[in-house]
């Protein structure tokens, strides 16, 4: 395609006139209440039914809230006089992507295909079947646009499940870890979700908010959806008190201690800082009086509040130095079994140091 010339990255919207395709793919962020900000959807749609040609296939790829397409869409198009289905075609695909995963390719990821009409579905799954494996076309693209939804609702809530579990397991005096993996034991109706410092990126703690709003516009709260953010966001609080408290069982004080944080990008393998929880546990840390630095072979540089903070390389002397050393982030490229020789202290969020001997007291996990 790059070869042929028929791909090219510009800022002009005139060549919209000569597309035969376009997909809309802006991003979809939260307002400070937590309501859907659709702004640059709706800039990019008015862009394009401004521009549009006759049998130009146009698909929304933004995650949004149901009804979207057929609500905010079509009608931009339809006050054009143009007819949905003939004179162009109309679809919701949500982008299904892994950020940081070698696991899941583009290709292998099947795609969901929701269009106005029948033929609108036809057109957009003609074009997904050239570069994707699978398919599936649904009755409508609010079928598609919920589908969507609920795909990351439920890692939300998952999620939220297996942190909460962490919390009541602590307090029991067991690993959470090795519960779950022992319930993952069992061959159905168990999928195993593992506790963390908090949710971040683009999607999972963004997404559920567009449901929670069109259904409080429908009159019905989404309990679950709210609950399950109010247990993800307190646990950067709780990753601050587990280094505090772990700081005291050796007779040290947060205030003035020496944390290293391994890894600020949201996930692992990704550069990505957006909505992360290290962002916030390094800025409650420094509240806390505690002098921190942080490692990550991803991201170079972060905003901690209102400063520009540099990584630093997570040698054996950096490590060796730190009070704490706090993983965030799993990044495969540190030497978890080295780290736990060298570091004084290590509090591991992600499991990262599981099966890897330690001296008793040493490793503190979530």
């Amino acid at each position: 395609m790059i070869r042929g010339g028929r791909y090219e990255a510009t800022s002009d919207f005139s060549i919209l006139k000569r597309s035969d395709v376009v997909i809309i793919c802006v991003p979809t962020p939260l307002r400070k209440s937590k309501d859907p900000d659709i702004s640059f959807v709706v800039a990019a749609a008015e862009q394009v039914a401004g521009g549009f040609r006759p049998g130009q296939l146009v698909v929304l790829e933004s995650t949004t809230y149901p009804g979207t397409t057929e609500e905010l869409l079509l009608p931009l198009f339809e006050a054009r006089g143009a007819k949905t289905g003939v004179d162009f075609f109309l679809a919701f695909s949500p982008e299904r992507i892994d950020p940081g995963s070698q696991a899941f390719k583009v290709r292998d990821i099947p795609k969901v295909v929701g269009g106005v009409t029948k033929a609108c579905s036809r057109m957009a799954a003609l074009l997904y079947r050239q570069i994707i494996g699978k398919v599936i076309e649904v009755s409508s693209p609010k079928v598609a646009e919920l589908a969507k939804l609920y795909e990351n609702v439920f890692r939300n809530v998952n999620i939220a499940l297996a942190n909460e579990f962490a919390l009541m397991s602590r307090r029991l005096g067991v690993s959470p870890r090795e519960v779950i993996d022992a319930a993952a034991t069992k061959p159905f109706g168990f999928l195993p979700f593992y506790p963390g410092p908090g949710i971040g990126g683009h999607c999972i703690g963004i997404d559920p908010f567009y449901l929670a709003w069109k259904m409080r516009l429908n009159g019905y709260e989404a309990r679950f959806i709210h609950l399950a953010d109010e247990i993800n966001g307190s646990m950067p609080d709780y990753v601050v008190e587990l280094v505090g408290e772990a700081l005291n069982d050796r007779r040290r004080c947060l205030n003035g201690a020496k944390v290293l944080v391994l890894g600020v990008a949201y996930k692992r393998g990704v550069a990505d800082t957006r909505e992360s929880p290290a962002l916030e546990i390094l800025l409650k840390l420094q509240q806390k009086g505690a002098e921190t630095s942080y490692a990550d072979p991803c991201v170079p540089s972060v905003s901690v509040g209102e400063t520009i903070v540099k990584a630093v390389e997570p040698t054996d002397q950096v490590i060796a130095a730190a009070d704490c050393v706090l993983i965030v982030t799993d990044h495969p490229e540190f030497d978890y079994r080295r780290i736990v020789e060298v570091a004084q202290l290590v509090v591991d969020t992600r499991s990262a140091t599981w099966g890897i001997a330690a001296p008793a007291g040493r490793v503190v996990a979530l």
